[in-house]
């Protein structure tokens, strides 16, 4: 029998992510799985990697990812994602973060997604890509770039670069590393 999959994109925020989550429990799925990019902790991951762990930690809490769930999509790569609250834009953070908590990625939708889970009582899989690994830090235009609502803003980059134009290496970089990003999440979809 096939598999019905219900798609709503949360923004990039855990706001988004929140609610994104709970409409697809109102349209009554039965499971629930969080696909996207995340910024890598673990110096080993490169961009493209993913990361499909067996449980996600956060300030509010830890969630477990469905066993059943890991395994259909080939199962864990990681021990833990971290849900942050915010980006974390350097090198000597995310080392700081992975040292502390441990886990692999991070990314800001998985913990939001995971609590939604588990006040329904769904399971839950998260699988994410990684977008910027974990020795590089973010240019400011990168940081520039999301609103509130997790739109991109053209503006927003381009006058991030006009105030300091030689962060552009880090921003084409970075652009490359989401290419690969998306890429693999291009490949695991097309495979689901």
């Amino acid at each position: 029998m096939p598999v019905s999959m219900h798609v709503i994109a949360g923004g990039g925020l855990p706001a988004g992510a929140r609610a994104a989550a709970e409409a697809l429990v109102l349209h009554g799925v039965s499971a629930l799985m969080s696909f996207g990019l995340a910024g890598g902790l673990d110096p080993a991951l490169t961009p493209g990697m993913l990361a499909v762990p067996r449980r996600v930690i956060s300030a509010a809490g830890t969630w477990a990812t469905d066993r059943a769930l890991t395994e259909t999509c080939g199962g864990a790569t990681a021990e833990a994602l971290f849900a942050g609250e915010t980006i974390v834009a350097t090198a000597t953070e995310k080392a700081a973060l992975h040292a502390q908590t441990g886990a692999a990625a991070i990314d800001l939708e998985s913990g939001e997604v995971a609590a939604v889970a588990a006040r329904h009582g769904l399971p839950f899989v998260v699988v994410r890509a990684i977008c910027d690994p974990a020795g590089r830090d973010l240019p400011p235009a990168a940081l520039a770039a999301l609103n509130s609502a997790g739109v991109i803003g053209l503006g927003r980059v381009l006058a991030s670069l006009l105030r300091a134009p030689r962060q552009l290496p880090l921003l084409l970089a970075l652009a490359r590393d989401a290419s690969a990003a998306r890429r693999a999440l291009a490949d695991f979809a097309a495979g689901f």
